[in-house]
């Protein structure tokens, strides 16, 4: 097959845009995790959902900030969101426009995550706000899972409708996000849990859903390759140095395979990942890889 024909130049992004990548994928992956635990309900669940919306605000402070700075000029951000054209003063929403969308869905999912930590410090007892947690209900959470879910695999898609080699040659970047923060929020979740005992009932089902996300990313990560080696893009990201950092991202998805190919689905059993420092970390490093290695590899 022919090449693809590409007519942009690299967008030249630099440290910021790879950290507000990850961390948008662990804050949307953390809130729908901790949603569903919570509309399971099982024994400890409520206590390690409540971790999960702990993990989803703090990124929803810092991804904005750097975001804005790798605009250049980070005190016109807000440009992105309110019109000051002299025609008219109002908010700027470009429906056609997927850099608007995004910003739009990060301050809404921003809001959301707000909500949801407070609530959590209210249900901890950190906080008396009730009105909070009365708000904090399982449906104001699932329309915020669906913020969360876009939020972690926006930053994906936006790179799939540029014209840049690589991100413009696959559909698979949207999926392929998505599972990885899912993947590297279940790691996150299952290493915090480790300081709160009551959440820990809930343990070997999040190393399941980290086994079932670790194969889904697998899957997604052979379908990206597939695309390229069609559009023959493939020794772009998959060559050297590159080729270092998806050996990062293979060992990263090591944990969750092995104990699909041990323990299967079951609950049971002694889950390595439940119970190490280093496994989650590692998963969480291979996560980064990706974006990395999908980034970078691009603006050489």
């Amino acid at each position: 097959m022919d090449d693809v024909q590409h007519f942009a130049g690299p967008p030249d992004w630099l440290w910021y845009i790879l950290f507000y990548f990850f961390l948008a994928g662990l804050s949307g992956g953390s809130y729908v995790l901790a949603t569903l635990l919570r509309l399971r309900n099982a024994p400890g669940d409520e206590p390690m959902a409540r971790i999960g919306y702990y993990i989803a605000f703090p990124p929803m402070l810092i991804a904005p900030v750097l975001l804005a700075l790798d605009l250049g000029q980070p005190l016109r951000f807000w440009h992105m969101l309110v019109n000051t054209t002299p025609g008219g003063f109002g908010l700027n929403f470009k429906y056609w426009s997927p850099m608007s969308i995004g910003s739009w869905a990060l301050v809404v999912f921003g809001g959301i995550t707000t909500v949801s930590f407070a609530a959590a410090l209210v249900r901890d007892g950190k906080l008396r706000l009730p009105l909070v947690a009365w708000l904090d209900g399982r449906a104001f959470n699932v329309v915020g899972s669906l913020f969360a879910l876009f939020i972690a695999g926006y930053t994906g898609v936006l790179l799939s409708v540029s014209n840049q080699p690589v991100w413009s040659d696959t559909w698979a970047l949207g999926g392929l996000f998505l599972a990885s923060g899912l993947a590297g929020s279940a790691a996150l979740m299952l290493l915090l849990a480790r300081y709160r005992p009551e959440a820990r009932p809930s343990a070997p089902m999040l190393s399941i859903s980290e086994r079932l996300y670790s194969l889904l990313e697998l899957a997604l990560i052979a379908a990206f390759a597939v695309t390229l080696i069609a559009a023959g893009t493939q020794d772009i990201v998959f060559g050297l140095p590159w080729s270092l950092l998806w050996v990062v991202v293979l060992a990263g998805l090591l944990p969750g395979l092995y104990g699909l190919a041990t323990e299967r689905l079951s609950a049971g059993g002694a889950a390595a990942l439940r119970y190490s420092v280093v496994l989650p970390l590692l998963v969480l490093a291979g996560v980064l890889a990706l974006r990395a290695a999908i980034i970078f590899s691009v603006q050489l």
